[in-house]
């Protein structure tokens, strides 16, 4: 059924397309029954053209029946205007109440020739007032006053553009890119963990040089077993996975009594011996061991300067953290799925919550102590980083998204849209699309919160990080929208404020001294990238996606890119030469062409990267393989993208893929330990042995 007029109307008001050109440049029309599905998820009926009407004029009328906007964001040194509803024909007063606690009030009105609207409360005008160009960084609050009415909104300010250290504007900077569960150490409890990455970065950065170590998304997972192995769909994106904590790292575990000390011990002895084995990683027997033994730390008294700083973070994080620690003591009484809980616990602001919050306060203060602690070993990863000389320190990465049973999509339930998850139309390597499961932001009503939910989210992830990656970062532009129980290729596109969301973004990177990396592969247009760039976020290159119809000479690859060989939803190198992408997919009957012409295809690509490489003298004709992939580092290092990664599983030969996109069971994703090319477990102490680490490090410049 194609899309009427009326819906056509209704649909752009709420930025949702109708219409738009997939990676191969086909444009390609969205069925009404998506499109309707999606404006759905909006709270809206487009079910004909009469609901159609009806819902745009009460759209426009909520409009023009506020005072002010939501929230204003605004660049700094750029000119900004305002509107202003007030009844027609009245004076109006506007001023600025800066952050500090100062005012501004060289706000000048200009001309606004819109239209009063009628409404049955009376005629309304709009004024139009410029904002001082001048304002300082930050969140400030607009205020405006007319005959006894009174209204005010967030004022946001930003800086015009993020700009790099100049160290790595003259030279780029490396690092190493570390799935952190699959690298143990001796030490570890089953899966990598806080304590292993500060002695990465420790180590990386004192012997090999490094200026970085790049994590996976360390958003928590849920308290609960089975813990979702899936670093990219969390239960939140504000919070961290407290099962990366190292108990023996806790200054209160020196505290415990000498029983106590050897029943964590003991519990840490159990799963170490997975430490040393190349098996799939099992995160929830670490998670069973390590709780059990956090648990027994938790009851220690903390010192007055140690209880000063834990009330300290409790009163930063705020209602927030709360939120989350109420979720996760409820999820242990009433399972992990919130949608099947009692009626009123649904609601996050019920009267059964609060009462559920008292009654569980002990378990809801055991959660939010777990965030302290994971904030105070995520802030000596850091330091140990920047001590050892890196210039950058620990990269993180921000997943595009959370689980639909999480805390997120509890407690943010009126800024998430429902009924429908976030994925990505069909390009080369997905074919079917691909479908994430998660909840996006919806437009409207996170703009009603004044983007507060968002603010708060990169504040916490960006507190103790040198950089951050921002995985799809089309998102902030537009994200696929899936309507529950169609296939990921029946999406379309729905648009955000993206100057809203860039603008926060870089304010709130600016005022962390932290480099921002989007991650903008796939389907997203020159304009976007160009605007990324324009803002100071870096973008990623991908050495496997710059050849077209030819390579793309490397030296007309992006300034403002952090580049690498591979990512972690392709195979590692090694076996990424061997065409594991292929024989994995069409193992997985996800090949959506004949696997010959795949193979033959593939043979072609190898051929050309070959010529490239021994065209340019990095390759012999004869060469074995270890010698193609430094070859292929040291084409990436001739780039003059500002970052340059390195996967851990290239230095050490691995060859099992981490992620295969568009499975869920069918693959172990995001289970696999890091291990050599012959499958034999590789620990953190094993690295400095590794010849191909220290080639590759070379090949980069380190």
């Amino acid at each position: 059924m194609e899309v009427s007029p009326e819906l056509s109307r209704l649909a752009n008001a709420f930025g949702v397309a109708t219409e738009y050109w997939d990676q191969a440049g086909k444009h390609r029309k969205v069925s009404a029954v998506t499109v309707q599905a999606v404006l759905a998820a909006f709270g809206v009926d487009a079910s004909s053209p009469q609901a159609c009407e009806e819902a745009l004029a009460e759209r426009r009328l909520d409009h023009w029946q506020r005072m002010l906007p939501p929230v204003f964001v605004m660049r700094q040194h750029s000119e900004a205007v305002t509107w202003v509803h007030v009844r027609h024909g009245d004076p109006v007063r506007v001023w600025i109440e800066l952050e500090d606690g100062g005012y501004r009030h060289d706000v000048t009105q200009v001309d606004n020739w819109t239209p009063p609207e009628y409404l049955e409360s009376g005629t309304v005008g709009e004024a139009s007032f410029r904002l001082p160009a001048d304002l300082p960084l930050g969140w400030h609050t607009l205020h405006a006053e007319s005959r006894g009415v009174s209204s005010s909104c967030p004022l946001v300010v930003s800086p015009t553009r993020l700009e790099l250290p100049e160290s790595i504007q003259r030279r780029p900077a490396w690092g190493l890119a570390v799935q952190l569960y699959s690298m143990r150490s001796r030490r570890s409890w089953g899966l990598g963990d806080f304590a292993d990455l500060a002695d990465l970065a420790a180590w990386s950065g004192h012997d090999l040089g490094a200026d970085f170590v790049q994590v996976n998304p360390l958003h928590a997972a849920g308290p609960t077993a089975p813990m979702a192995p899936s670093p990219y769909l969390p239960v939140t994106r504000r919070f961290f996975n407290p099962l990366y904590i190292r108990v023996e790292d806790i200054p209160e575990f020196a505290y415990l009594d000498l029983a106590a000390i050897e029943q964590v011990r003991a519990l840490g002895s159990e799963v170490a011996d997975a430490n040393t084995n190349a098996d799939l990683i099992d995160r929830d027997s670490s998670w069973a061991a390590k709780k059990a033994a956090l648990e027994l730390v938790f009851t220690v008294g903390r010192s007055p300067g140690r209880e000063a700083d834990y009330r300290a973070f409790l009163a930063a994080e705020g209602e927030g953290l709360i939120a989350f620690g109420t979720w996760c003591a409820l999820v242990e009484v009433n399972g992990p799925v919130w949608q099947d809980w009692p009626e009123d616990l649904q609601d996050p602001e019920s009267e059964a919550v609060a009462q559920a919050r008292l009654d569980l306060s002990d378990r809801v203060e055991f959660y939010c102590w777990l965030q302290w602690i994971s904030d105070s070993q995520l802030a000596h990863c850091q330091h140990a980083a920047l001590h050892s000389g890196m210039r950058l320190g620990i990269l993180h990465d921000l997943a595009v998204g959370v689980h639909p049973e999480g805390a997120d999509s509890w407690a943010l339930q009126k800024v998430l849209a429902q009924g429908v998850h976030v994925g990505a139309p069909p390009d080369m390597y997905n074919q079917l699309g691909q479908n994430w499961t998660q909840p996006p932001w919806r437009p409207d009503t996170l703009a009603d919160a004044a983007f507060i939910p968002y603010r708060d989210m990169l504040r916490t992830v960006l507190r103790n990080a040198g950089a951050l990656r921002l995985d799809h970062v089309l998102g902030l532009f537009r994200l696929w929208w899936i309507p529950e129980g169609m296939p990921a290729y029946s999406g379309t596109f729905v648009k955000f404020d993206h100057e809203a969301l860039v603008n926060i973004l870089v304010l709130e990177a600016h005022r962390a001294g932290a480099v921002l990396i989007g991650e903008d592969l796939g389907t997203v247009e020159e304009w976007v990238q160009n605007l990324l760039a324009e803002r100071g976020i870096l973008g990623t290159t991908i050495l496997w996606f710059e050849r077209g119809d030819v390579i793309k000479p490397v030296e007309q690859w992006r300034w403002a890119s952090m580049a690498s060989v591979t990512v972690h939803d392709l195979p590692p190198t090694a076996a990424y030469l061997a065409g594991e992408h292929i024989r994995l997919r069409s193992e997985l009957g996800q090949l959506a062409t004949d696997e010959e012409v795949e193979w033959a295809a593939f043979a072609n690509e190898l051929a050309d990267w070959r010529a490239e490489l021994t065209g340019r003298g990095l390759l012999r004709p004869d060469s074995a393989l270890p010698d193609l992939v430094v070859a292929l580092h040291r084409l990436v290092a001739r780039s003059p993208c500002r970052l340059i990664s390195i996967a851990l599983p290239d230095t050490v030969g691995d060859v099992r893929t981490q992620n295969q996109p568009g499975t869920d069971e069918e693959y172990p994703n995001w289970q696999v330990p890091l291990s050599d090319g012959k499958g034999n477990p590789i620990t953190l102490e094993d690295l400095a042995d590794s010849e191909l680490l220290r080639r590759l490090v070379s090949a980069v410049g380190g």
